[in-house]
């Protein structure tokens, strides 16, 4: 039998009819029927006050089925341990601990009452467990630089957003973070969003320690979101055996330098921004670029500046002049590093600390010479930064202490005080006031 060639052109155009319709039918249901039914729901669930109600807060979330959102009572609601018995005359089983308690738990130091709420959107790309995720925190005067944070990485992102329930703007600030994750395709495919939704704000260490936790590989960089990232640090690292094997130890961490423009103007828009190392120097030599918050030296300078300018081609060097108030940018393994101390909240001192802690951890801090990130320049709230980082310099003042005794006391008795692991512990230790007096009563 012989079949027409229009024959075969109607069945071709009845398939591409096919498919046109059922690809309107799942962009009409999950980009518009979805945050539809949310607002809605929304709309109907409020106190007489205008805000959400304690109870509404989770029909909110449950309202909004969007993609990649996990919306499963069993996921969401509880974990499952499968414990093995060495009694033989008993069998394994499941113990069953709810979920908002093991959060509780775990982010105990930090303000309550507040509700966490991970993975609320899912990237919907393939996630190899030894890629490197980028972890970071937004609010949402920082939507549009996140953005395009999302376009130079391409690459896993883990970012924890602050959603104050305790606003007039609640409802606005959730559709909000609807728009911008749908905004570009790159949003769906690298970042996972993790909502922590409680009236307390700039909770820096511990939205932090939510992205990190909840980061999907095994390496993760800590970064803030005012850094564009210029270099292609992710695939120099995956490509360099050495670096990557350091990361597996889980003792080294990799300093990325961080720079900004020394006219604030200039560096409003990260178009213009280096993208080499050639062009970066020869911007630092003609003044336009400068180690990041020169005036606050001690934040940076033990990256060693001149050494990176002078560094050759994919240089990586250890870091020897360590101090307490370094505030790198790192990459680093995500388990077995110590998570950043909670206890400080606002501007100040926190991000030095997680730094301190991991230094006396035993991680040394190497520097890739070949890259860099560069400061987008912003207005800051110079009041707010002022009061808080006079309240945090207390707090760290007593936390270095403390550390200090706790590692300086753990590592003795794990006879390992005495080996190159224990030994940032007493080489920064000793420079505290009266340290060494209490190290020989440890040592007695």
């Amino acid at each position: 039998m012989i079949v027409s060639t229009s024959h075969y052109a109607r069945i071709g155009q009845t398939i591409v009819l096919i498919y046109a319709f059922f690809a309107i039918l799942y962009t009409t249901h999950h980009l518009f029927l979805s945050p539809l039914r949310a607002c809605l729901s929304m709309m109907l669930d409020l106190s007489p006050t205008g805000h959400p109600n304690s109870s509404s807060v989770s029909n909110i979330l449950n309202s909004f089925k969007r993609p990649n959102y996990i919306n499963s009572e069993s996921q969401a609601s509880a974990h499952f341990w499968d414990l093995h018995t060495t009694r033989s005359n008993q069998s394994s089983w499941l113990a069953e601990i709810q979920s908002e308690l093991i959060l509780s738990k775990a982010f105990a130091n930090s303000m309550h009452p507040s509700k966490i709420v991970p993975f609320f959107y899912r990237a919907s790309e393939n996630i190899d467990t030894e890629d490197i995720t980028v972890t970071t925190l937004i609010t949402s005067n920082r939507f549009p630089v996140f953005a395009r944070l999302v376009e130079q990485y391409r690459g896993p992102i883990s970012v924890a957003i602050h959603v104050n329930n305790n606003s007039s703007d609640y409802h606005a600030l959730l559709d909000s973070i609807h728009a911008l994750y749908t905004s570009t395709p790159n949003m769906a495919r690298f970042v996972d969003v993790h909502l922590i939704m409680d009236p307390f704000d700039r909770q820096f260490n511990t939205w932090r320690n939510i992205a990190r936790l909840f980061a999907r590989t095994d390496f993760v960089m800590m970064l803030d979101i005012d850094f564009a990232i210029c270099t292609d640090f992710r695939s120099a690292i995956r490509a360099n055996r050495v670096v990557m094997d350091k990361l597996r130890e889980g003792h080294s961490a990799f300093v990325i330098p961080a720079f900004e423009y020394v006219k604030a103007e200039q560096g409003s828009n990260n178009l213009n921004f280096p993208t080499d190392k050639t062009s970066l120097v020869s911007a630092v030599k003609d003044g336009h670029l400068d180690m990041f918050h020169a005036s606050w030296e001690v934040g940076h300078n033990s990256t060693d500046y001149p050494r990176y300018y002078a560094a050759p081609p994919g240089e990586v060097y250890k870091v020897t002049r360590y101090q307490a108030a370094y505030e790198p940018y790192i990459v680093f393994k995500k388990e077995g590093p110590p998570w950043c101390d909670e206890r400080f909240v606002g501007y100040g001192g926190n991000k030095a600390a997680c730094l301190f802690e991991m230094y006396l951890s035993g991680i040394s801090y190497y520097v890739l010479s070949d890259h860099f990130i560069v400061h987008q320049n912003h207005l800051y709230e110079e009041k707010i930064r002022k009061d808080e980082r006079k309240f945090n310099k207390k707090i760290y003042a007593d936390f270095k202490e403390e550390t200090c005794l706790r590692y300086f006391k753990n590592y003795y008795d794990l006879g390992i005080l005495n080996t190159p692991r224990g030994h940032n512990v007493q080489k920064e230790c000793a420079k505290l006031r009266g340290f060494p007096q209490l190290a020989q009563q440890i040592l007695r």
